[in-house]
């Protein structure tokens, strides 16, 4: 008997910290995630800001938590149609009506190659996952003719990769830097056939 209060205490913690997650995507999504944000959040929660960390080892986890979320989402909006490049752009231009959540990637994505940083497992993962679809879709372009051969599906895959997010650090300088129109190009020009000689 005894057990299943400990039990309903775990799923109310659990019920608890999602709803925080829930609410902080949304939040950082328009507001971004620094200053007042963590606040409001506790305040559509209806806990206090310390009251957030009783949930999370600290705001790090909660970060991640937030962007493990965005990929979530992200990937239920998608249609099957949608893999590799055509999924990069598509999500660049997610990534434009989502400053907050944008920037806290790309700053967090910048801040996490130490191995005990609470996202450096995140990101670790994450760039072998888009990587690995990349270069999927490229070598399936490849045998088909639509894309040049002469390289490695991996090499061109990560240097899509490396396009995007040096597009979006800018962006983060630059609010007129079109990441998906950019990136778009790049694969265009650096994908094209090469023409026999």
């Amino acid at each position: 008997m005894s057990s299943s209060k400990p039990r309903g205490q775990y799923a109310k913690g659990a019920e608890r910290r999602e709803q925080i997650i829930q609410m902080a995507t949304d939040v950082f999504a328009t507001e971004g995630f620094e200053g007042a944000a963590l606040k409001r959040v506790a305040e559509l929660v209806g806990v206090k800001e310390a009251t957030l960390f009783h949930y999370f080892r600290g705001k790090q986890e909660l970060l991640t938590a937030v962007l493990a979320e965005r990929d979530r989402r992200s990937l239920a909006a998608i249609e099957e149609k949608e893999v590799g490049l055509s999924l990069m752009v598509r999500s660049a231009e997610r990534n434009r009506r989502e400053p907050g959540l944008t920037t806290l990637y790309a700053v967090a994505s910048a801040t996490a190659n130490d191995p005990g940083h609470d996202s450096h497992g995140y990101f670790k993962e994450r760039y072998a996952e888009v990587v690995d679809a990349l270069a999927a879709d490229i070598e399936r372009r490849q045998t088909t003719g639509e894309t040049r051969s002469d390289l490695p599906a991996r090499n061109l895959a990560r240097l899509v990769v490396a396009v995007s997010d040096g597009l979006q650090l800018q962006w983060l300088y630059d609010k007129d830097v079109d990441v998906a129109d950019g990136l778009s190009e790049f694969i265009d020009a650096l994908l094209k056939p090469q023409a026999q000689t």
